[in-house]
């Protein structure tokens, strides 16, 4: 369908380029150089969270200029903008982690801001670490305008000794360099030389993750998530996705058209089958919410529970995101899940193609092993595992891709913030077999629900990662690999059981069974809830404070509004 045929009347730009009353804005149109041709376009947001915090987000800006040139060669006008990141290797370790996953909800939020005071039509967002790609996915269901998602790339991976490694093995060489098995030359040596390119962390980790979801869910064109940043291949994707943006337009189909509940669950499916980053638990009920559908972790957590693990992908396995696209890409992927019944194939993608559609030409790849078939994989059982029990009534996410011993039991260690837990494993104060709990660190109590990837790789790095367990009711790096449970709700600041906990206190965790237990009687939790008093979690104003009194659980996503479900005033039909 030809964008030249669009009737600009029914799209929002036409409150600010149609008819005599709009005159002063059409001005300030033609001061950026615009053609009155250009001006009676529909009007594309071609919005990006570029900035110089990492590689993740720093080749944003030029791919964005290829999405650019893909609206103009199709009759479109765009209009590029920012929004923030904040990222997560950066951010790691620190109190700057508490305004991650807050950075989700601005992310959205500012997105849609722009969007609306500018009335643009269509939008294509591109997004490079952890938390921008789920906050620009949202913000495309929430707005419901046409839209296209666009991953910057992952990293490529650096060589330390003959050794592919990644920021991963970064911060476990700080364990090991805590117990002497690393020398300062030696860890000043792998920090120069792990990260070599423009792109994001290049295994399975969060933004890997979430660029999978972005092809498996619809949002984004096939193989474009795989290609990692140098690659020149991606200008063509972006190219083509601001071509095909402007079909989209003049068809009308919209991310709600495309987010379905079996679209999500495809997702889902995706994220199992790839031992893809626990905070896709978190994620996908967010995306969910702006969709209007209820999908929350434990919904997640079946799928997880159904779905066989088959890509061989770091942390838990072998190879990096590079090599996944070397061999087939998402696409490859996806093809033996939809092969074996795990995919839904007849869900609507940003080509106007289905999934089985998108699908027909792919052809498996038998000379490599980065991907098996789904009728024989790694295990029978998704890369990441919900749980659920006296502990966390409001469930638990564990990645257990990689794990050998998938049963634990213990006493606890309490520590009611991460900084004293990791000071505890820098000294070595910790004890083989213990179960270390981190409270206080969800959406609301920390705030800002924390990733817990320094301490976990510190322990990996002293050779305990599967030793001890680690539970939480923060988060998890897509990074960690041990046996780390995140996400236990109700959380700590709200009275949850994870609060309740003594040191001493057995824990029995089974990933098999679903399990996570205190061995505690009913009896004893309650006389501790009622001896249980809210503590503060130090914020008196600004943006985390404004975070903790709007956020809601994990377990729906730790989303910030209501959601489609209360909507009255949809942007898109303005």
């Amino acid at each position: 369908m030809d964008a030249r045929s669009i009737d600009k009347s029914k799209l929002p730009s036409r409150h600010v380029t149609e008819g005599p009353a709009r005159a002063p804005h059409r001005s300030y149109l033609y001061a950026m150089g615009l053609t009155k041709s250009q001006i009676h376009q529909p009007l594309v947001g071609v919005a990006s969270c570029w900035n110089e915090a990492a590689p993740c987000n720093i080749s944003l800006m030029r791919q964005a200029q290829a999405v650019k040139k893909g609206v103009a060669a199709a009759n479109g006008t765009p209009r590029e903008f920012c929004t923030i990141t904040v990222t997560d290797g950066i951010a790691m370790g620190h109190e700057g982690m508490k305004s991650s996953l807050a950075s989700r909800e601005v992310i959205a939020d500012s997105v849609e801001l722009t969007m609306r005071g500018h009335c643009y039509d269509a939008l294509v967002g591109l997004a490079g670490c952890d938390k921008s790609l789920p906050g620009m996915m949202m913000a495309m269901i929430r707005l419901n305008v046409p839209s296209i998602f666009i991953y910057g790339g992952s990293i490529l991976p650096g060589t330390f000794r003959g050794q592919q490694v990644t920021v991963q093995d970064m911060f476990e060489a700080v364990g090991k360099h805590s117990v002497g098995q690393m020398s300062d030359e030696d860890l000043d040596e792998i920090e120069q030389v792990a990260c070599p390119s423009a792109g994001a962390c290049g295994a399975q980790f969060t933004a890997n993750t979430m660029a999978t979801v972005s092809e498996a869910i619809g949002l984004a064109l096939p193989y474009s998530a795989g290609a990692p940043a140098p690659y020149e291949i991606r200008d063509r994707f972006c190219m083509t996705a601001g071509e095909k943006v402007m079909e989209l337009i003049a068809r009308n189909l919209r991310p709600r058209d495309i987010v379905t509940r079996k679209a999500l669950e495809n997702a889902a499916t995706v994220v199992a089958a790839s031992g893809g980053s626990t905070n896709a638990a978190l994620h996908l009920p967010a995306m969910a919410h702006e969709a209007g559908i209820e999908f929350d972790l434990f919904d997640v957590a079946e799928i997880f529970r159904r779905t066989p693990y088959v890509a061989d992908l770091k942390p838990g396995g072998r190879y990096v995101a590079k090599d996944l696209f070397e061999v087939g890409g998402v696409p490859l992927l996806m093809k033996t899940l939809l092969d074996h019944g795990y995919l839904h194939g007849d869900c609507v993608t940003v080509t106007g193609r289905t999934i089985a559609e998108n699908l027909q030409s792919v052809r498996w790849n038998p000379h490599q092993d980065v991907v098996l078939p789904a009728d024989k994989p790694l295990t029978l059982t998704g890369g990441v595992v919900g749980l659920k029990g006296n502990l966390a009534p409001d469930g638990a996410i564990v990645k257990v891709a990689g794990l050998k011993n998938q049963q634990f039991r213990g006493p606890a260690r309490c520590f009611d913030n991460e900084e004293a837990c990791f000071e505890a494993v820098s000294r070595r104060d910790y004890k083989e077999g213990e179960v270390l709990v981190i409270r206080y660190e969800g959406p609301r109590g920390g705030p800002g629900m924390r990733e817990m990837l320094a301490t976990t790789a510190a322990l990996y790095g002293q050779g305990m990662g599967d030793k001890v367990a680690l539970i939480t009711d923060g988060r998890f790096s897509g990074a960690t690999r041990g046996f780390c449970i995140g996400h236990v709700g109700p959380e700590a600041a709200v009275g949850g059981p994870i609060g309740l906990l003594k040191d001493g206190d057995v824990i029995a965790i089974d990933a098999v069974a679903g399990t996570i237990e205190v061995e505690l009687s009913d009896e004893e939790l309650d006389a501790r809830r009622q001896a249980w008093t809210p503590r503060d979690h130090g914020f008196g104003s600004g943006a985390l404070w404004k975070y903790a009194q709007g956020v809601g659980p994990a377990r729906q996503g730790a989303v910030t509004h209501p959601g489609a479900k209360s909507e009255r005033r949809a942007y898109a039909d303005v």
